[in-house]
């Protein structure tokens, strides 16, 4: 009976797993997977943080 309820277990983790898998990957996530991989690169950057705290007087 355990042996069975492990298989069974297992299963069902696989299933929420490909499930996970296929939605992450679905083609009505692209915009939003695009998106996300962008956001490293939408920082601003350091100079011009620094020269609008000099401008506004924190140093």
């Amino acid at each position: 009976m355990n042996g069975t309820l492990n298989g069974i277990m297992t299963l069902v983790g696989l299933v929420f797993f490909i499930g996970i898998v296929w939605w992450a990957f679905s083609k009505g996530r692209k915009k939003a997977n695009e998106e996300a991989a962008m956001l490293p690169f939408d920082l601003p950057e350091e100079d011009s943080v620094e020269q609008k705290e000099r401008k506004n007087g924190h140093e």
